[in-house]
This record gives structure tokens, sequence and C-alpha cells, in this order.
């Protein structure tokens, strides 16, 4: 069985982090956003992996060779000269996704962070025996979205409202599919769009259908809904495999560190945290809400809260870095410095404060 996954462009609405690494390698919960999804794909049988990209394939491919190894799954390119939409990449994968059998594939958008319930799905697509599967999830503000319509006893899709005004559902697109390959006919090689123009005409023909993700779901594209999201993967690790959370006298709720870290004495760690490999967290830090990437010093008594901090950066004793700061690699705060929602480029050193939101160039 084979997946596409749709790595897309410059990551721009993550930047700093996305200046330093494509934005699908951006570590989410101490591993590569990507990587979530590759590893739940093999799961459940997918044996080749496609990347539709369009920035850095060497970048990306060479850090992977070694997942693909580790994993027993094979990982591809299909690169694109130009922006081709939601659509066009699948196109262009063509060949790469069709090989004789008449299974179908998967096709993931790489910001999408979920339980990734893909065995329901399977067993979802067999029987309803259409041509197309699409999950959707269920938000509390679809007025921001495309709204999927759909008969709530067969999941079959009748028609897709853009941002609605007036209440018609609360269901949009959660961006993880499985098609059959036919709909490989349906689609041109040209920019273009899967949600407006493709899904629209198999619904019409009442070949797509709609199953309602369980669990969590989050697109994780930009700071406020990684930080959010990182609450709802932790959560989910509580329910589901609690044994790899962090537990402790210095734990608040669900915090997750990799056994290479370091914790000083005197930390208040939670909820909501993520520390990376090589890290130290020396005596008295305060962190929640928080992701602390691979190789970061966190000096005595310094308070973060609702902020990344960027690889192999350092955050001063004493210093109070909060309302979704976030700094790029290798960045230096110092000593006693209060950050207010900066967004600090890498290799920085800061040395006054940020007293409001603004990016350090």
């Amino acid at each position: 069985m084979k997946a596409l996954i749709l790595v897309g462009g410059f990551g721009t609405r993550l930047r700093p982090l996305t200046l330093s690494v494509p934005k699908p390698l951006v570590d989410f919960a101490n591993k590569p956003m990507i990587l979530h999804q590759i590893e739940a794909l093999k799961a459940i049988g997918v044996d080749e992996v496609v990347l539709a990209i369009n920035y850095q394939p060497e970048v990306m491919l060479s850090f992977l060779k070694a997942f693909e190894t580790k994993l027993g799954i094979k990982i591809t390119c299909s690169q694109e000269t130009e922006p081709m939409g939601t659509a066009g990449p699948l196109a262009l994968a063509r060949d790469k996704l069709i090989d004789g059998s008449g299974e179908p594939f998967f096709v993931l958008n790489s910001d999408v962070i979920s339980e990734y319930p893909l065995k329901q799905m399977v067993d979802f697509h067999t029987k309803h025996g259409g041509e197309a599967s699409i999950m959707v999830t269920k938000v509390d503000e679809p007025s921001k979205y495309g709204v999927v319509i759909l008969d709530e006893d067969t999941g079959k899709v009748e028609r897709f409202v853009e941002k609605p005004k007036v209440f018609v559902g609360n269901k949009i697109n959660a961006g993880i599919y499985l098609l059959n390959p036919s709909v490989l006919d349906r689609i041109e090689l040209r920019p273009t769009s899967i949600e407006k123009e493709v899904f629209p005409k198999i619904a019409q023909e009442k070949q797509l259908y709609a199953m309602v993700l369980p669990g969590f779901w989050m697109d994780i594209g930009q700071p406020r809904d990684y930080i959010s999201g990182l609450r709802l993967y932790l959560d989910s690790l509580r329910r589901n495999t609690s044994d790899k959370l962090a537990t402790g006298v210095n734990i608040v709720g669900n915090v997750i560190v990799d056994s290479t870290a370091q914790i000083g004495e005197g930390c208040l760690i939670g909820p909501d945290v993520a520390i990376g490999p090589g890290c130290v967290i020396e005596a008295g830090v305060r962190l929640s809400r928080c992701t602390i990437m691979r190789g970061v010093r966190i000096k005595k008594h310094a308070c973060v809260s609702g902020s990344i901090i960027g690889w192999h950066s350092t955050v001063g004793q004493w210093a109070r870095v909060e309302n979704m700061t976030i700094l790029g690699e290798d960045v230096h705060v110092s000593d006693e410095v209060y950050s207010n929602g900066g967004v600090v480029l890498p290799h920085k050193e800061i040395k006054t404060s940020i007293l409001k939101p603004e990016i350090v160039m």
C-alpha cells in the first residue's frame, strides 16, 4: 500500500524555525512532524511513502534516509518545479502511486496531527465501496473553514460549503484521504485544488464518503496551533500510552522528556511541556505549555511559558520568556531578560527585554 504526503512549500507561518529546516522536519513532541505520520502509515502496512515537495527535497531525503532503514519503509520524493496546489501533486506523482494492484492510497497533509485512525479508515473505505474517503473533524467555529455536509447514517458527502455565514454543519476536512487510483484520472497536471475542484465533482457523482475522525485533530502549521496541538497530543498519550509521559515530584500534568535531557533540583515542569534530547534544565526553572528543542540550556530560575525554544538556544538566569515567544536555532537570551511574544531569528543574542510582540531580525 502507498501514501502521498503533501509537504508543500516554505513553511512561512512557522518561521523562524523553518529557516533552519523544512517545516516537516521541525520537531513536535520530540520528533519531526512528518515522522508521526510515517510511523502511523507504516503501522497499518504502508510500504512506500511519496513526499510531494517543492522546497529543499535533498534536505528532507537525506534526513529521512536513516528512518527508511529503521522503519523498513521506502521514502521517495516527487518534486514540483512550481506550487501545484493540493491536487496537482497527485497528478505529478501518478507513476509512483499506481502499481497496477488497484489498491487505494492515502493522501495526508503534512501539517495535521491526530491519532491517525488509518486502520478504521481502510475498513470504512472498503465497506462503502465508493471512489474516495475523506476524514472530517468537528470544530467549534465552522465559519472559518470549508464545511462538509454529509449523510449522518452512511457518511456519503452531499456538498461542501466554503466559510458559511449561517450554521450548516460543524464538520470540516481533516486533510487525510483514502483514494482509489481512478481518482487520478480526474486530476489534470496543473496547479489545482483537491478540496475545491476534485472532491465536489466526486460528491456530485455520489462516490465520496466522509468518516468522522475519532480523537483529537490539529493543523500545527503555525505557532499558536502548534502549542495547542502539543496539549492535545500529550492528552492523547495520557489516555493511550501513559508510560511515555514523565513522572516525578517536579512534574505537573502531561510532560514528555527525552531520556538524555538533564533536569536540575527544584524545577517545576508542566503542564504540556516537551523537552528534547540533550537539553539541560538547571535548578529552579519553571516550564509550562512550551517546547524545548534539542540541545537547549535553560539556566537557573528562568521561566518559560507558552513558547517554543529552538535548537541549541540558551535562556539566561532569571529570564522570563512567554506569550508565544519563538526562538529560532542558536538564540541566546541574556540573564534577567524578559520576552513578551518576541519572534527571534536564528543566531541572535538578546541582551535587552522585548516588551511587546515583535520580530527580532
